[in-house]
Parts: C-alpha cells; structure tokens; sequence
C-alpha cells in the first residue's frame, strides 16, 4: 500500500526557514512527478511546487518563488521542501502528493497519492 508521510512541519516566526519532508513507502516513486500543495485556514487547496521523476524540471507557485525550493532524493524515496523567508501567509497545512506520470503538474487532480499533511504555523 502507497504512503506518503509528511515531517517538518512546526511553528515558527516571521523570516525564518523550514524544511519539510515527504518520505514514501510502499512503492519507489524515482519515476513520478512529486508535488507541493498548501491549504491555508479557511481557504482551499492551492499549489506550492513540483518536481519531475528525476529532479531535472521543477516548477513553483509565482508566491514561493525565490523563497521555496523543491527537491528530491529518489535513493532515499523522499521529497524535500525547504522554505526560507517565511511569511505569516505561508500558514497553511501542506501536503504531498505523487502522481503517476513522470513530470511536473500544478493540477491537484493529477495526483493519484497524498500524504496526510503537515501544519505550518508562521507568527508576524
């Protein structure tokens, strides 16, 4: 059974940076696009990042960009978002996603697996 598992996720203030990990199990995903969403309070589902089976496209939301980074590591079957500058904006629960093809999507329904989500909580 496919399991994506978010960790990082925390409290922080205003300008500081965090590291979030998505680690699967169940299958390899070396060959599947991965992708970032958020879901801040009271608002809906938005798109964060998203990287290609290999690392080699990577695409991010025009509100992230400068300021999060998506990456992989298909030997350790995870996924990374580091966030630097965070902004009280950046709240939200974020999630991971896997699809089934190999490149890049910002389209939630394209995404076939989704982790549980992470809360990340930014004070001014």
């Amino acid at each position: 059974q496919v399991q994506l598992v978010e960790f990082g996720g925390g409290l922080v203030q205003a300008g500081d940076s965090l590291r979030l990990s998505c680690a699967a199990s169940g299958r390899t995903f070396s060959n599947n696009g991965m992708g970032w969403f958020r879901q801040p309070p009271g608002k809906e589902r938005e798109f964060v990042a998203a990287i290609s089976g290999s690392g080699g496209t990577t695409i991010h939301a025009d509100s992230v960009k400068g300021r999060f980074t998506i990456s992989r590591d298909n030997a350790k079957n995870t996924v990374y978002l580091q966030m630097t500058s965070l902004k009280p904006e950046d709240t939200a629960v974020y999630y991971c996603a896997g699809r089934e093809r190999y490149g890049v999507s910002e389209v939630s329904r394209d995404y076939d697996y989704w982790g549980q989500g992470t809360q990340v909580t930014v004070s001014s």
